[in-house]
């Protein structure tokens, strides 16, 4: 007898319970539903996401640590994760000056503030205070000191990811020189940490469509759908900005490694999903390094580059800063220059490097630039706090993508990519790596890491058991 296929109903319930690509997305449109029909009730579901944003961030420290020191030795080379390093920083700059000069564009080219012609005296200045809760974006002194640590526990246990960085390159470096004569256990310690936490975030996974419900449900009840009508001309630019340098981040891609962003988004969808629920890259930080390095991405390119972009390379925040710069002073009818707009470029070039992790810090940019200028009102700033929000999904998803293709094309640059194991990975054909574990491509499965290969002079371990999969 031919085997009896699955009725609709088990298939659906099948799928709902192995795709956690499909758990999210039914509590992305029910969290949208429950925002819309009971507000007021909605925004006590806020705690949801947050919740699990908090869960993933004690694990981003540790195992950023743990990947990065591993790849320096699994490297044998210093002045190779040098090179990555500096390269990541060439590539940063290009990418974000390119957001920053697109967004000014589309912006002249479009006009969104033009014809609203707002008194600034009649905006609310305190409420931008409000939003950013009084601070202030580091100097270029500060920022460089701060990305100093001041104790080896203070950067882990203040998620301070810079300093984080420079303790795993110091104690890799240290490995690479003391060799196995001095440090024979450590590196395996080190190694089986990280398969600890990788462990650990398949677990937080499963809680991802509770956060991304309660997030949406927060977001939808707390500023609604009203406000898109308002300021549906700013959207839609910022959007169709965004599509376009996607585009073109698709094109370098393609010259660069020959590798297909398309492919790449199927293949993270989930995590993509993911950061537009919960409005947050730092959620899928874990799942997007392990992805990045089953799909061919050497240990310490990925380590090193993928991190450094959560503070330098934030492309979709470039490209909203610089449309809300023109929009702001459009809307209060003051025409910009060709050298005060290039003057936007080369502030926001500076502030937007000192964003990451501080509360606001969207209007403390533009408020800085707005300063620098001298001829946009402070106050006008304002007129943006009520489309803030809805502009995360285009800021993580560019955030996101930029930084992926920040990975592939820096590893391919300083050798440091398998192209052939990206591409089938890619395709969705089952790879394995010596030093990885393939998870088989299961929607929702967590890849555990299994022992990595030593660098020259750290002793060769006995290859390990296969760790059964989590998810």
């Amino acid at each position: 007898m031919p085997p009896s296929v699955p009725s609709l109903p088990r298939r659906v319930a099948r799928t709902l319970r192995t795709s956690l690509f499909a758990q999210v997305l039914c509590a992305l449109v029910l969290g949208i539903v429950v925002g819309k029909l009971w507000p007021d009730t909605a925004t006590a579901f806020q705690p949801l996401g947050d919740g699990f944003t908090r869960l993933i961030k004690t694990v981003i420290s540790p195992l950023v640590f743990c990947v990065v020191v591993v790849g320096i030795a699994k490297a044998g080379d210093l002045k190779a994760f040098g090179r990555i390093g500096v390269k990541a920083l060439i590539w940063f700059e290009v990418a974000s000056t390119a957001a920053l000069v697109i967004g000014l564009v589309a912006a002249n080219l479009v006009g969104p503030g033009k014809g609203m012609n707002v008194d600034p005296s009649s905006l609310n200045a305190a409420a931008v205070d409000q939003s950013t809760g009084g601070g202030q974006l580091p100097s270029t002194t500060e920022f460089v000191l701060n990305a100093l640590p001041e104790s080896f526990v203070g950067a882990f246990a203040e998620n301070e990811l810079l300093q984080v960085l420079i303790l795993a390159c110091l104690v890799g470096a240290a490995l690479l020189h003391l060799g196995h004569t001095k440090v024979p256990k450590i590196l395996p310690a080190i190694d089986q940490a990280q398969e600890v936490i990788f462990t650990v975030v398949g677990f937080i996974m499963r809680l991802a469509p509770i956060a991304v419900f309660g997030a949406m449900a927060h977001l939808v009840g707390n500023y609604g759908l009203g406000v898109m009508k308002t300021y549906a001309k700013l959207i839609v630019l910022c959007y169709v900005a965004a599509a376009l340098f996607v585009v073109l981040l698709a094109l370098a891609l393609r010259m660069v490694t020959g590798l297909s962003l398309w492919k790449f988004l199927r293949y993270i969808r989930e995590e993509m999903l993911l950061a537009l629920g919960t409005a947050s890259t730092e959620s899928v930080m874990p799942r997007v390094m392990q992805k990045l390095r089953r799909a061919g991405a050497r240990d310490d390119a990925v380590g090193l580059v993928l991190p450094t972009g959560y503070s330098f390379n934030l492309d979709g925040a470039s490209l909203y800063l610089s449309i809300g710069t023109l929009f702001i002073a459009q809307a209060v009818g003051v025409e910009l220059s060709l050298g005060q707009q290039i003057t936007v470029v080369l502030v926001l070039m500076l502030t937007s490097k000192g964003m990451a992790g501080i509360p606001g810090s969207a209007f403390l940019a533009l408020s800085a630039t707005a300063s620098s200028l001298g001829a946009i009102p402070a106050g006008a700033v304002a007129l943006l706090l009520g489309v803030d929000r809805i502009m995360d999904s285009m800021r993580v998803v560019t955030n996101l993508l930029g930084n992926c293709v920040a990975v592939f094309a820096v590893s391919r640059w300083e050798g440091a990519l398998d192209i052939e194991r990206a591409k089938k990975t890619l395709d969705g054909e089952e790879t394995a790596a010596p030093d990885d574990e393939q998870d088989g491509g299961g929607e929702g499965d967590v890849e555990v890491p299994v022992a990595v290969t030593p660098a020259p002079g750290i002793p060769t371990q006995k290859p390990k058991e296969p760790t059964p999969e989590v998810g």
